[in-house]
């Protein structure tokens, strides 16, 4: 949850402290599911040379390295502004409108695409380690 901080804060100008404590919230429900499942999918596309065991040992060394590390900062697109969206949307601080809008074919296509994206960029953070 770490690796998020800087491009939340960002997105949404404000200071990390705060971005942290709304990232822990958003994450805290149903959404942690989701964020491991593209996660963990994004890991496996990514470093097909390693089985599971061998992957899960890449991430354990990159966390013990520096579990508390914050990622870098990531240009926003759609998919990244979409996935801000659910965070916002799971933490009450998104209006009735964007959930409207997220609700709709494209939205939910749009937060698919989200989760990917964010996935990756965990996946990517991950495994930067031995």
């Amino acid at each position: 949850m770490n690796r998020l901080v800087p491009t939340y804060a960002k997105a949404h100008q404000i200071d990390e402290q705060e971005a942290a404590q709304r990232l822990e919230r958003a994450i805290a429900g149903r959404l942690w599911e989701d964020l491991l499942a593209a996660t963990w999918e994004a890991m496996q596309s990514r470093v097909k040379r390693l089985d599971e065991q061998k992957l899960l040992e890449k991430v354990f060394n990159t966390l013990e390295d520096r579990p508390l590390r914050y990622g870098r900062v990531v240009e926003p697109n759609a998919a990244w502004s979409a996935f801000m969206m659910l965070l916002d949307l799971e933490i009450g601080t998104a209006g009735d409108a964007a959930r409207k809008v997220m609700e709709s074919e494209q939205g939910r296509k749009m937060i698919s695409a989200g989760l990917a994206e964010a996935g990756m960029f965990l996946a990517i953070e991950l495994t930067k380690g031995k």
